[in-house]
């Protein structure tokens, strides 16, 4: 399924640009389309889960309260769009996911994070927008809680794709499972990945290749292709947030 043709003529202002960053703020929906079709080597995202809850009430709570223990008590800037329902979720994630199909050259990889509720309408949508659907990747959180008589939910995952047939572009062999803990004192967002964690995952992105990632929250995908000599172009809805990713870029 593919996206619509960036609008001619139409020049996008970046929040922030340097030699390996490119932020823009805004919604992904108005910005995606302006990005050139076949521009870049992967897309690496972790996009507003839409969990966190058994029932619509919930889901559109304060993400502060959905994600967070009653313990905990940092407090982050708001976290815009993690509202939707499941049919709005689904359909959404295929609408920008299209669009990325559009923007990835041939062969790129695609890496979306999400949680065990929200895992089957994300490999739906995946594919829906026209990637193959190459496996799941793990990321297990040993600084999980625990829960009396059940499994602890220590993990979440990230769906893997490839826009046609993968280029492969190096012979390491990757890890399906990766084992980081949370570290509290290095979070700038409320769902912030550790950026070991995303230095890893960038093992599968072309050497000097361009990620893009159209939620780039605290800037983690963007510190992580600097660190490892990748570049990013990433979108931000929250000023905030782009301010933060730009501040962490600029200290980098």
């Amino acid at each position: 399924m593919e996206g619509h043709e960036p609008h001619k003529g139409f020049s996008m202002v970046p929040f922030f640009q340097s030699d390996s960053l490119t932020v823009y703020h805004g919604n992904a929906f108005t910005i995606l389309p302006l990005i050139p079709s076949g521009s870049v080597d992967a897309v690496v995202t972790d996009p507003p889960y839409c969990s966190g809850a058994a029932t619509l009430s919930a889901k559109q709570a304060d993400p502060v309260i959905k994600y967070q223990g009653t313990g905990t008590k940092r407090s982050y800037p708001p976290m815009p769009g993690d509202a939707k329902d499941q049919r709005s979720f689904t359909w959404w994630m295929t609408q920008w996911l299209c669009e990325c199909w559009r923007i990835a050259r041939d062969g790129a990889p695609i890496l979306v994070f999400t949680d065990w509720r929200q895992l089957p309408s994300v490999t739906d949508a995946v594919q829906a927008a026209g990637f193959s659907w190459r496996s799941i990747v793990v990321w297990c959180k040993p600084s999980a809680r625990p829960i009396l008589g059940e499994f602890r939910r220590d993990s979440e995952f990230i769906v893997y794709g490839c826009k046609g047939r993968l280029q492969r572009h190096s012979t390491r062999c990757l890890p399906g499972v990766y084992r980081y803990p949370v570290n509290a004192a290095e979070k700038v967002h409320i769902t912030s990945k550790p950026i070991p964690l995303m230095t890893d995952l960038m093992g599968i992105v072309p050497e000097g290749g361009t990620v893009l990632d159209p939620f780039l929250g605290g800037g983690s995908t963007a510190l992580a292709a600097k660190a490892t000599g990748r570049k990013c172009i990433g979108i931000e809805l929250s000023q905030e947030y782009a301010r933060i990713t730009a501040e962490r870029a600029s200290a980098a």
